[in-house]
C-alpha cells in the first residue's frame, strides 16, 4: 500500500477519521511512503545488488533509485495532466499526483483521505 499524506496527516493529527485510516494501515502488508518509496534501504541493497558486482558499477544503487524517482516524476506529470486541478472531477493537486504515480508504477493500492482519487483510476486501500 502506497500512502499518501493526507492519510499520514489525519493519523497523526488524530483527524475524525484517522483511528478507521490506521486500522487499514496496521493491515497492509506492505507500506511504502514518497520518497521512501524510491530510496528504502532494502531497495538499495536488493534490488542493486547484482550490478554492484559488474565491473564499474560502484554507482548503480544511486542510479536505479533516479531512474525510479524519474519515472515517478513522469508520471506525476502526466496524471496532473489527466487529473489535475481545473482539468479533471478529481482535482488533483501535484503532491496527489506524485501519491498517485507511485501507487500506479508500484501496482499497489492507495491508503488516502476525502474524495479526490475516487475519481481516478487507482486502487483505493
Amino acid at each position: 500500500m502506497f500512502v499518501d499524506a493526507s492519510a499520514i496527516i489525519a493519523i497523526i493529527g488524530d483527524e475524525e477519521d484517522g483511528l478507521a485510516l490506521a486500522a487499514r494501515l496496521g493491515q497492509a502488508g506492505s507500506v511504502r511512503v514518497w520518497p521512501i518509496v524510491c530510496t528504502s534501504p532494502a531497495w538499495r541493497e536488493n534490488v542493486p545488488a547484482p550490478l554492484k558486482r559488474r565491473k564499474n558499477s560502484s554507482h548503480a544503487g544511486r542510479i536505479l533509485a533516479q531512474i525510479i524517482e524519474i519515472n515517478c516524476a513522469i508520471e506525476a506529470i502526466r496524471a496532473y495532466h489527466r487529473f489535475g486541478k481545473g482539468r479533471h472531477k478529481a482535482d488533483l493537486n501535484m503532491g496527489d499526483c506524485f501519491a498517485y504515480a507511485c501507487a500506479k508504477l508500484y501496482d499497489i493500492p492507495l491508503l488516502f483521505k476525502g474524495n479526490d482519487f475516487v475519481h481516478t483510476d487507482i486502487e483505493v486501500a
